[in-house]
Formats: C-alpha cells, sequence, structure tokens
C-alpha cells in the first residue's frame, strides 16, 4: 500500500533534507520541487539549494519552475499525487495547486502553532527566551500556517540554541514526526483538530536591519539576538562610522561586574577588557562580553587581535546607528 501511494515534496533549504531523506527512503517520492538555481557570492557561481542536492542523490524527478502557473500545475497534475509535503519551499501555494493532491496535503512548521505562524518561527523562539518550542504538522490551508493540526510534539529549550543547533535538532525531529504522519495517513488511521485562531501570533521574515545593535537593550535580549541571527545577518554595530560585526560573545556573571558603578557608564561604552572574558560593552542594565569580530572589510579576529590595531577601541561609544 506504501508503495502505490505518491508523495510530492516542495522544500528548499537545509531543515527540509532531513524529512525529504527520510521519506524517499521509506515511501514513494513522485516529484520533487525547491526553487530555481541562484548565483551566489562574489563570482555569481550557481549553488544548489540543499533540497536539490538530495533529490539528485535519490535520483527523484526535479522541478524548479519560477512560478507555480498552469502549465506546472498540470505537470504535476499528470503525476497523479496521492500527498503534498511542504518544508520551507518559500512560497505561498494557492488552491488551484492544493486541489491536486487526493489524500492530503500537509505543512512541517518548527513552531507550537499557532504560535509563530510566519517564516522565522526558530528564530522567534530564540528572540523571546522561550523555555520550549515544537513542530507541528498542519494541513494546509490558504491563510498562512492556519491549517488544522494533524500531530504536534513539543520540547524544552535551555536557554542556549543557536540558530544552527536548534535548526539541526529540529531538521531530525521533523523527519521522524513526517514519517509517523505519512503512516498514520496511507492506514487512514489519523485525525485534525482546529488551531485556536484567538491565540494566534506571527513572526516576520529577517531583515539585515534586524542585527543592528541597539545598545539601549539589556544584555539578554542582545545575546539572543547574536544566537537566532548567528547565520544571517548576524549582529553589528557601528565604530567610527564602520561596520563591526560581532561574530562571538557572552553573557558576564554578576560576580564579574558587582563592584562596578554601572549606572555612570553610558549604553555603548566601551569600558574595559578582561583578558580571559574579552571585551565589555555597557548595555542598559550590564555589559555583553564580546571575544570575536569583524571589522568591516577584514576577516574575522579574536578580541586581542584586534585590540592590537585599534589602541583608541577602549574607551570609545558604539553608535547604534551610522548617523550617529
Amino acid at each position: 500500500m506504501q508503495i502505490k501511494m505518491k508523495i510530492f515534496f516542495a522544500g528548499t533549504p537545509e531543515i527540509a533534507v532531513n524529512s525529504l531523506e527520510k521519506i524517499a527512503e521509506k515511501f514513494n517520492i513522485c516529484g520533487v520541487l525547491t526553487n530555481p538555481d541562484k548565483p551566489q557570492g562574489r563570482n555569481n557561481k550557481i549553488v544548489f539549494s540543499p533540497v536539490k542536492q538530495t533529490a539528485l542523490s535519490f535520483s527523484l524527478p526535479l522541478y524548479q519552475p519560477e512560478t507555480i502557473d498552469s502549465d506546472f500545475i498540470s505537470t504535476v497534475k499528470n503525476l497523479k499525487p496521492d500527498i503534498l509535503v511542504t518544508f520551507a519551499y518559500g512560497k505561498i501555494f494557492k488552491k488551484d495547486f492544493l486541489s491536486i493532491f487526493y489524500k492530503e496535503t500537509l505543512n512541517i512548521h518548527p513552531s507550537l502553532l499557532p504560535k509563530y505562524r510566519g517564516p522565522s518561527p526558530i528564530t522567534a523562539a530564540i528572540l523571546e527566551g522561550d523555555t520550549e518550542t515544537g513542530i507541528s504538522i498542519q494541513k494546509m490551508a490558504l491563510k498562512m500556517d492556519s491549517g488544522d493540526i494533524v500531530k504536534q510534539i513539543k520540547f524544552p529549550l535551555t536557554g542556549k540554541e543557536s540558530i544552527d543547533s536548534l535548526s539541526e535538532d529540529i531538521a531530525k525531529k521533523s523527519a521522524l514526526l513526517i514519517t509517523e504522519v505519512l503512516d498514520d495517513i496511507i492506514s487512514d488511521n489519523y485525525s485534525s483538530i482546529s488551531q485556536d485562531h484567538s491565540l494566534a501570533s506571527y513572526c516576520s521574515l529577517v531583515k539585515k536591519e534586524h542585527g543592528l545593535i541597539n545598545w539601549n537593550e539589556k544584555s539578554i535580549q542582545i545575546e539572543r539576538k547574536y544566537r537566532a541571527y548567528r547565520n544571517w545577518p548576524g549582529i553589528f554595530t557601528y565604530w567610527k562610522g564602520k561596520i563591526i560585526v560581532i561574530t562571538e560573545c557572552h553573557l558576564v556573571s554578576e560576580n564579574s561586574v558587582k563592584n562596578i558603578n554601572m549606572a555612570d557608564i553610558a549604553p555603548g561604552t566601551v569600558a574595559f577588557i578582561d583578558k580571559n572574558e574579552g571585551i565589555f560593552i555597557k548595555t542598559a542594565d550590564s555589559f555583553l562580553a564580546v571575544t570575536k569580530i569583524k571589522p568591516q572589510s577584514k576577516n574575522e579576529m579574536d578580541f586581542k587581535s584586534f585590540l592590537n590595531g585599534s589602541k583608541d577601541f577602549l574607551g570609545s561609544i558604539l553608535e547604534n546607528d551610522f548617523e550617529k
């Protein structure tokens, strides 16, 4: 029965790879949809998406249309697919495409829906300092992430997760969860429940400007941004009108600053150096310890190397934006 049921998979980034692999190992995938190849870097080298690379390794039929138009819909319809599984494909499907699938249309969403509907739920969980998160397998609906929940799991967060570590964990858990759901659907042993739409919250697409540090925020808020934006856009500040990206930092303990009168130090001040902990920069409530820095147009370096070439950094006040 599992061999006959045809699954069409849609996804693009690394987080979707584990799910595609697990489904390909166990079920019949009639096609894989991913975004078109795009040039990257200074040399505009064409780079395949992680999902495309995986599809090719399994010799799966691959589709990369610029748009989901009538011609592509006809192509997929001719495959006679039963189930659609999508995970971070990156585009919204309309009714004419979703109606192709005879059995079910499913979306893997890395949050405890209806919390964090939208494109950046993992980032949102880190930024908010959530103590738990989860994964929802939902039926696809025309309104974003509003479909009925087929299955949902939750798990605790330590408060130390980065976007990389949490995405990797979710990728592995999602692969196991979606195969369980597919087993249930194929055996016709599943049900779903409606979301409580009154509890819905939303997250937005991450933009470059989100990484700009506001030194008037508390240390924990800036440190969460560091973990949430570690891949992109990173967290950065301005010094002498140039960007400085902070590539490694951590919170300082209360004992490290217990004898310092922080009220007399303005936020953004490069206050002092600790040879073990790094450069202490004043925030709204404490300090952020910076251990690695990437100055504009230069390579990443540890804080000691940076200070050797920037003697006047200590005592300066970092800017919240270029205009200052």
